[in-house]
């Protein structure tokens, strides 16, 4: 059986204690950054966090799909959608 991921409270606990800080300031860290990270990528269309990957803003087009329940045919809208890329260096750190 895999490990559970780390929760929120646990990498806010390694954050403060890695850096000397109290958790109050490493949770509003965290906050600030994905904060920025939406807002940046809502503008621009993409936020980059070095070594671990981009946030990127990008569209899908309009498509035949089937809803599953009755077999129909449906035309599916086009969107925009938000999709996390994974940086090189991240890869190679986790797969080796």
């Amino acid at each position: 059986m895999a490990a559970k991921p780390m929760t929120k409270s646990q990498l806010v606990t390694v954050l403060a204690e890695k850096l000397s800080m109290t958790k109050k300031d490493a949770n509003g860290f965290l906050e600030l950054l994905a904060d920025i990270g939406y807002k940046e990528t809502k503008k621009t269309g993409s936020f980059a966090l070095p070594g671990i990957g981009k946030l990127v803003k990008s569209q899908r087009k309009a498509r035949m799909g089937r809803n599953p329940a009755t077999g129909e045919t449906i035309k599916i809208k086009a969107k925009t959608v938000v999709k996390f890329r994974v940086a090189k260096a991240c890869k190679d750190a986790v797969l080796g």
